[in-house]
C-alpha cells in the first residue's frame, strides 16, 4: 500500500509541519497527539493527576477511572437540565472505591468517575469510544457528560467532568483507579470525508484491499468465515473467570473463548446473546494524514452489532509504521434472533476523517500498538 498524502497539496504541507499556523483554528480536522498535549497544557484538559507516558495516542486520549463508581439501576442520559452527579444519586444502588481494585459483575450497570475533565474551545468537540482491548472483552462502555443528551458525543465549548458508564456483557472484569477503558477525540470543524473524498483518497492511498470497493455511508468491510489458520473466530464462553483489564497476556484464551473451526461452508449462524471475535475479508489502511472510526451498527446489513471500539488510529495497517495486511477484527453480537453471516458478507463501515496534522508518532510506531499487522486477535488480555 502506498503512504497517504493530504487531500490537497495546502492541507497536506500544513499537516506536514505539524504547527499551529494562522489556518489552524478555521480548518477541519482531528486534534493529533502534539495537540492534544497543548490543549491539556492550555487548561482545556483537566486531571487530577499527571497523564502517563503513554496515555495520548496518535489521535485520542485514553481516559482513567477515578477513585469511586456506583451501581445503578438502569442506564440514562442527564438530559439538557441534570448533572450526572445528581442522576447518580437518585439511581445509585451503593457506592464502590476503586482505589485498591473491584469486581464488576456481567448484568450490571455502574457510573465511574473519570480522572479527566473538559474545558473546551467553543470551536472543539469530542467524541469518546471503548478502547480496542475494552471491546474485545465485551464490555459496554460509554461516557456521559453534564446535561448530556447523546453518549459518547461532547459539545464544543462543553465544561465540567467526564463520566463512564460501564456493563460487561459476557466477562466479569477487575477495575481499579487508573484503568483505561475508553478513549476520547477531539475534532474542530466537520472533517469528515464525503463519497466522492473516500473515492479520491483510495486512490492515492488504497483503503482496503478490495478492487471494487463501496464507499456509500463509508468503506464497505465485509467478514472473513474461509479461516485464519483453520480458525474462522472465537465465541465467548459464559460463567467464566474474571478479566484483570490491566493484565495484559495474563489469561488463557481457552478458559474464555470457544475457537471456531473453518468448516469448509463459509458461513456462521451468530446465536442471540452470544459475543463473537472475527475479522475483515479486507486489509484496512488508515493513512497518516487520516483517521478512521468503524460504524457500529448497521439495520441496513442485518440485526447484530459489528463493532464496540470503533476507532483506528493514523498508521494503522499503514506499511510505513508495519502494518501492512492489517485486518479489522470485528466484535460481534446478534440481537434477538439467529442470523446467518456469510464470507463475504458486508457487515460495517468505515468512516474517515482528515488530521488537522499529522501525528508525530503513528500507530504502530510506539510500544502501546498491540494491534497492528493484526489478523484474527483476541484481545491483549489472552495468550493461547
Amino acid at each position: 500500500m502506498n503512504a497517504g498524502a493530504g487531500t490537497d497539496a495546502a492541507d497536506s504541507q500544513a499537516a506536514k509541519s505539524g504547527d499551529a499556523d494562522s489556518s489552524a483554528g478555521t480548518r477541519s480536522g482531528i486534534l493529533p497527539a502534539e495537540a492534544i498535549a497543548a490543549l491539556a497544557q492550555a487548561g482545556g484538559i483537566r486531571v487530577a493527576e499527571a497523564f502517563a507516558g503513554d496515555q495520548i495516542q496518535p489521535a485520542s486520549l485514553d481516559l482513567r477511572l477515578g477513585a469511586t463508581a456506583y451501581r445503578v439501576r438502569t442506564s440514562f442520559l442527564p438530559g439538557a437540565s441534570r448533572t450526572v452527579q445528581a442522576c447518580v444519586e437518585r439511581l445509585s444502588l451503593h457506592r464502590i472505591d476503586l482505589r485498591p481494585s473491584a469486581v464488576l459483575e456481567t448484568g450490571c450497570v455502574y457510573i465511574a468517575e473519570l480522572q479527566e475533565g473538559l474545558a473546551l474551545p467553543g470551536n472543539l468537540a469530542a467524541a469518546a469510544n471503548p478502547k480496542s482491548s475494552t471491546g474485545r472483552i465485551d464490555v459496554f462502555t460509554r461516557v456521559i457528560t453534564d446535561r448530556g443528551e447523546a453518549f459518547d458525543q461532547v459539545e464544543p465549548g462543553y465544561t465540567g467532568p467526564l463520566y463512564a458508564e460501564i456493563s460487561p456483557r459476557t466477562f466479569p472484569v477487575l477495575v481499579r483507579t487508573g484503568s483505561r477503558l475508553s478513549q476520547i477525540r477531539f475534532r474542530q470543524g466537520s472533517p469528515r470525508l464525503t463519497e466522492a473524498e473516500l473515492g479520491q483518497l483510495h486512490l492515492r492511498a488504497p483503503l482496503v484491499d478490495s478492487d471494487a470497493p463501496s464507499f456509500h455511508g463509508g468503506v464497505a468491510v465485509s467478514v472473513d468465515l474461509s479461516g485464519f489458520d483453520g480458525l474462522i473466530g472465537y465465541r465467548a464462553k459464559r460463567h467464566t473467570g474474571l478479566v484483570d483489564v490491566d493484565a495484559p497476556g495474563r489469561h488463557r484464551a481457552v478458559d474464555f473463548w470457544e475457537p471456531l473451526v473453518a468448516d469448509g461452508s463459509g458461513a456462521l449462524i451468530l446465536d442471540p446473546g452470544q459475543f463473537y471475535i472475527l475479522a475483515s475479508k479486507e486489509s484496512v489502511q488508515v493513512p497518516p494524514d487520516h483517521a478512521a472510526e468503524m460504524v457500529p451498527f448497521d439495520p441496513l446489513v442485518g440485526e447484530f452489532r459489528v463493532h464496540y471500539a470503533g476507532f483506528f488510529d493514523p498508521g494503522f495497517g499503514h506499511a510505513g509504521a508495519g502494518g501492512a495486511g492489517a485486518r479489522a477484527v470485528l466484535e460481534v453480537r446478534s440481537r434477538d434472533v439467529p442470523f446467518l453471516l456469510e464470507d463475504g458478507q458486508i457487515v460495517g463501515r468505515l468512516v474517515y476523517e482528515r488530521m488537522l496534522a499529522i501525528p508525530k508518532t503513528l500507530y504502530g510506531a510506539g510500544a502501546g500498538s498491540n494491534y497492528q499487522a493484526q489478523g484474527l486477535k483476541l484481545s491483549k488480555h489472552f495468550f493461547l
